[in-house]
């Protein structure tokens, strides 16, 4: 019994080549949607129930192991991962890369480089000289002197062997081989008709005796023994033929009675109904389940979100509240009463002892000069010096202590690019 109906098959429409008048075409009515049968509405409630108890443990579990693995994956691993990463290329490159790069930036290119330059000024220019003023007039000397010789032994051969050998030809051979030739030619025209005469006889003699007595033994003999036998071939061929085809009929009858009746009706009768039913089992089932995994994500959502907020409420909250209703204000009163009063103060000491050491130090160095200027005079009036041809006359620069009372600093340089003393 089929658990589905099956649409009625519709007569196809006559074709125009049976001489009648064509219908017009009717438009397809779109397929109507099929009763579901009995057993799926029967198993249907019962089976997405136990599904959906077996389901929501499993799809809780695995979204909680998500959310973890996504926690750990973006906390841990990641970071763990860029850092092996980074150590393994610095490793790499501390191993394999840059021995290498150093070796061959400061021991194989200069080397190379010497190398190169010690070829070239050991081989290559000594070569080159040696080539453009020896060896290049030398080679045009020998290649002039070759050219003359080949000339001379080009000039004696044409008038030993050229010469000579042009007159032997024209006076002495060529007539004694024009006269052969004819001769030749004579005695080979004799031959062919000679050797035409004979075939002719050959082929004569050949038909009468061979040809002739062939066809008229095919024509009499062999034909008609042949077509006899040919008869009788046909029919034993067809004799046989039939009592194969008789055999071949009872065989098959008795095999289709035996095997294929059998089997299809046990297909028809117990396989396709036991397979339709099985199908509508296993469709009911993977609905089932894909339907309770959804409302076990939906279910999976509105836990977390419960207790994503519950968290929010117990921990995130109050700390949001103390931070903002007392830890801020009370930062704020410790800024503005004791860090700002007190960074003020402290650069405030910074300015003044920078400024104390500064004096200090001009002190010493104003000391410093008074001693020098005492002990050994003033500074010497500048003496020129001579130089080279067209060079401006140096100036020395007497290395003394300054005679001014201002302190030496970077200041007065205006080409340094160094921040005074006492500006941190």
């Amino acid at each position: 019994m089929d658990l589905e109906k099956r649409p009625q098959q519709q007569p196809a429409p006559p074709s125009g080549r049976t001489g009648g008048p064509v219908p017009p075409t009717q438009p397809v009515p779109p397929a109507q949607p099929q009763a579901e049968g009995c057993l799926a509405v029967a198993i249907r409630i019962p089976v997405r129930i136990v599904v959906l108890v077996l389901v929501v443990p499993v799809r809780l579990l695995w979204d909680a192991l998500a959310v973890s693995g996504r926690f750990v994956h973006r906390t841990l691993l990641r970071p763990v991962g860029r850092a092996l990463a980074a150590g393994l290329t610095w490793l790499f490159k501390a191993v394999f890369v840059w021995p290498w790069v150093a070796l061959w930036r400061y021991v194989l290119a200069p080397v190379g480089a010497a190398l190169v330059w010690l070829g070239r000024t050991l081989v290559v220019v000594p070569a080159v000289w040696l080539y453009r003023t020896v060896l290049t007039p030398v080679g045009h000397g020998i290649a002039r002197t070759a050219r003359g010789i080949g000339a001379g032994i080009a000039w004696l051969g044409r008038v030993l062997f050229v010469i000579p050998a042009e007159w032997l030809h024209r006076v002495v051979l060529a007539p004694v081989g024009h006269g052969i030739a004819r001769l030749a030619r004579a005695i080979g025209a004799g031959v062919a008709l000679t050797g035409r005469g004979i075939g002719a006889a050959l082929v004569w003699l050949g038909r009468t005796l061979v040809v002739v007595p062939a066809v008229w033994l095919y024509r009499t003999v062999l034909t008609p023994v042949g077509h006899g036998i040919a008869w009788t071939a046909r029919g034993i061929g067809a004799g046989i033929a039939w009592l194969a085809r008789g055999v071949w009929t009872v065989v098959t009858t008795l095999l289709r009675r035996i095997f294929v009746v059998p089997a299809v009706a046990l297909w028809r009768w117990v396989l396709a109904p036991v397979g339709r039913a099985l199908a509508v089992v296993a469709r009911e089932v993977g609905d089932a389940f894909g339907h309770a995994w959804r409302i076990a994500g939906h279910l999976s959502r509105a836990v977390g979100r419960f207790l994503g907020t519950l968290l929010r409420w117990i921990f995130v909250e109050p700390v949001r509240w103390a931070y903002r209703t007392v830890l801020t204000p009370v930062g704020h009163v410790l800024r503005d009463a004791l860090w700002r009063p007190a960074a003020e103060a402290a650069r405030s000491v910074g300015r003044t002892a920078r400024l104390a050491v500064a004096s200090a130090r001009d002190g010493v160095r104003r000391a410093r000069a008074d001693l020098r200027r005492m002990l050994l005079g003033g500074p010497g009036k500048a003496v020129p010096v001579a130089g080279g041809p067209g060079a401006p006359a140096a100036v020395p620069v007497a290395r003394r202590e300054p005679d001014t009372p201002e302190p030496r600093n970077l200041e007065k340089n205006p080409g340094s690019a160094v921040s005074p003393p006492g500006r941190g």
